[in-house]
């Protein structure tokens, strides 16, 4: 096992270094222009560097469509007999949902009170182009609502990005296939196979960070000069202050829940929690969390069901940052957004955030739809290419934790809940 998690690990570990690498020589190289260029080469200098970040934003919207369907319908289409698992999963889903609403009111919370964005404006433009961005801001009425989730046709809702859409689309298609039984088998394999494609462009794309992460910075600093990383520090900060709030809410569950035999989950899943953390990847720790939740004492019919749902529909970490991060961008873009706009915001991520699991930043194409589909500028991303890697390391061990004691939970109230042994040698 261990032998098998070097590659990702040091793959990780590379891509992380690359990312900072580019930070600081887009900060170096736009603090020499800021301070020694005129303010009509800054402004040309500032549009054409950003043309580096505008191809990674590009390569990460092209993935959204393929990605959200393929996963959710094999998620979906191999929960097999509906009647069968019905009581299990409603069990499991009452956990998810009250989780994931936690989760996103959380994160709701704390940006609108620390409010990370304000103050910084991240977008380059005069008051015009800012009055034009606010004036095209649409009201989420339901009439808007309906029509973002009901799709007209999928071919549209995937070549606009549609997200809702195709979330709506994919369910019924995955609830179809599971009826066909053995009969749609031969499509689950190919969507399976198709998926595991997919996660390979995802990876193929985020090689690409570094380059948008050295664009956006450089763009910024040069415009802006070093002062810019004020806004890094307290966002991380506060994203920090929330994670640990989330844990605490997390594990006091747990504990009223499990009792002591939370302590003894917890270390069974220690070494599943370093690795993802390291590798800022769930799916990288299946394997091991599997096995170690069985060998924890839950049942592997339990296991095998639960644990591959929660992986799509049991974002914790990811979901807190989803809504702290796209408020804070529109703070950071002086995009108005009422509470009731901010309310339909958590709804609209309550289901775009599903299916995505297992793909490092995952979270940042997710705020990337939503910020699109708010009206907030797409440029804006680029402010959180930084600090993203830091933050989705954080985020995933807490997806890992969220899922875990979601399956220990429901073991528990299946009564499924055996006797423990020893953790796997790792």
């Amino acid at each position: 096992m261990a032998g098998s998690l070097a590659v990702p690990m040091k793959k990780s570990n590379r891509l992380t270094l690359y990312i900072i690498i580019a930070m600081v020589a887009g900060a170096v190289l736009g603090y020499v222009v800021h301070i020694s260029a005129s303010q009509d080469f800054i402004a040309e200098f500032s549009k054409n560097i950003k043309l580096l970040t505008t191809i990674f934003i590009r390569l990460v919207q092209m993935i959204i469509s393929p990605l959200v369907f393929c996963t959710l319908v094999v998620g979906i289409a191999k929960l097999g007999d509906v009647v069968s698992v019905g009581r299990v999963g409603g069990k499991a889903m009452l956990w998810f949902v009250a989780a994931s609403l936690t989760s996103l009111l959380l994160g709701m919370v704390l940006v609108n009170l620390f409010q990370p964005g304000v103050g910084f404006e991240a977008i380059q433009g005069d008051a015009a182009e800012a009055e034009k961005l606010a004036s095209n801001t649409q009201q989420f009425n339901l009439q808007k609502f309906v029509e973002h989730i009901v799709p007209r046709s999928v071919v549209e809702a995937m070549a606009t990005n549609e997200i809702l859409q195709l979330v709506v689309f994919s369910i019924f298609f995955g609830v179809a296939t599971a009826a066909m039984g053995e009969k749609a088998k031969v499509i689950v394999e190919g969507l399976d196979a198709l998926t595991h494609v997919i996660l390979k462009m995802v990876g193929y794309v985020m090689n690409f960070a570094p380059l948008g992460v050295f664009g956006a910075i450089a763009g910024v600093i040069a415009a802006k000069g070093l002062g810019v990383f004020l806004f890094y520090g307290k966002y991380l900060f506060c994203f920090l202050i929330g994670i640990s709030l989330l844990w605490l809410i997390l594990l006091t569950v747990g504990y009223l829940i499990l009792g002591k035999r939370l302590f003894e989950l917890l270390r069974h899943i220690l070494s599943p929690l370093i690795i993802a953390f390291s590798t800022t990847s769930s799916e990288a720790v299946f394997p091991k969390l599997t096995e170690e939740l069985e060998r924890f004492g839950c049942k592997d019919k339990i296991v095998s069901f639960i644990l591959p749902l929660g992986y799509s529909f049991n974002l914790d970490g990811s979901m807190m940052y989803m809504t702290f991060a796209s408020i804070a961008l529109a703070q950071a873009t002086n995009t108005e957004l009422d509470m009731g706009t901010q309310l339909t915001m958590l709804l609209v991520l309550m289901l775009t955030s599903k299916g995505i699991a297992g793909v490092p930043r995952a979270s940042l194409v997710v705020v990337t739809a939503t910020c699109a589909m708010f009206k907030i500028p797409p440029e804006a991303i680029a402010l959180i290419l930084p600090i993203d890697h830091f933050c989705d390391m954080f985020r995933t061990a807490t997806n890992v934790l969220g899922n875990t004691l979601a399956t220990a939970v429901v073991s528990k109230w299946e009564n499924e809940l055996g006797p423990a042994q020893p953790p796997a040698e790792s």
